[in-house]
């Protein structure tokens, strides 16, 4: 309980931080705001923001206080507002983006999805080379969001176990996986009809690189 009221402040002066830096942006000259250096400051600063919100909802899944506040959304708007934090980041990196999506509601929690594709969206920006597509269609009875991007794609390991609890630090890479089992647990907490939320990793698309999908009933 200490370390999650310690996380808990963290990411309240993150957020905070995020906010300051937006403001700060608009003040700096285009050559300070539009540097590498800036933009490495924003993109770590957002990164380390998301891991802490994500050990927030992994401690409430721990404890078993995690619910999910089903409540009906228009696609577009929820997609749009969350790709447009990433805006900024994106232009630094001279990544283009596309959003896809028909005039569609979905039935979701809107701040545990966005966690899940802020996550996404950042990874996505760390390894793609210049484009990330973000899509959502109706499938089977499921609202699928995706975040494609046009790197090498996910590692054959990734793919083999696609995490449903979590797992081990990968020393080589830095990796603990700790946001795919957010994912997964987000997708799993949303259930309609006997059908369970579920994730999806692949490689290919459209784009030729890694997509990731969230399947919500």
């Amino acid at each position: 309980m200490i370390l999650a009221s310690a996380v808990h402040d963290m990411k309240n002066s993150l957020g905070m931080l995020l906010h300051t830096m937006d403001e700060l942006g608009a003040e700096l000259s285009d050559e300070v705001r539009e540097s590498k250096k800036f933009h490495t400051l924003r993109y770590e600063t957002e990164r380390v923001h998301g891991d802490l919100l994500q050990l927030l909802g992994l401690y409430r899944i721990d404890v078993e206080s995690l619910t999910a506040n089903i409540e009906e959304h228009f696609v577009p708007d929820f997609l749009e507002s969350q790709v447009a934090r990433h805006v900024p980041l994106l232009d630094g990196h001279n990544i283009t983006h596309q959003i896809s999506t028909e005039d569609i509601n979905g039935f979701f929690d809107a701040d545990l999805v966005a966690g899940v594709l802020n996550n996404i969206l950042n990874n996505a920006i760390r390894y793609t080379k210049t484009h990330v597509e973000i899509e959502a269609r109706q499938q089977d009875d499921f609202l699928v969001l995706s975040v494609a991007d046009d790197g090498k794609g996910y590692p054959a390991q990734m793919l083999d176990n696609q995490p449903t609890h979590p797992g081990t630090m990968n020393f080589s890479t830095g990796s603990t996986q700790l946001g795919l089992y957010f994912a997964s647990a987000v997708a799993r907490l949303h259930e309609n009809a006997g059908n369970a939320g579920r994730i999806c990793l692949y490689n290919g698309g459209r784009l030729n690189g890694g997509v990731f999908e969230i399947w919500l009933p």
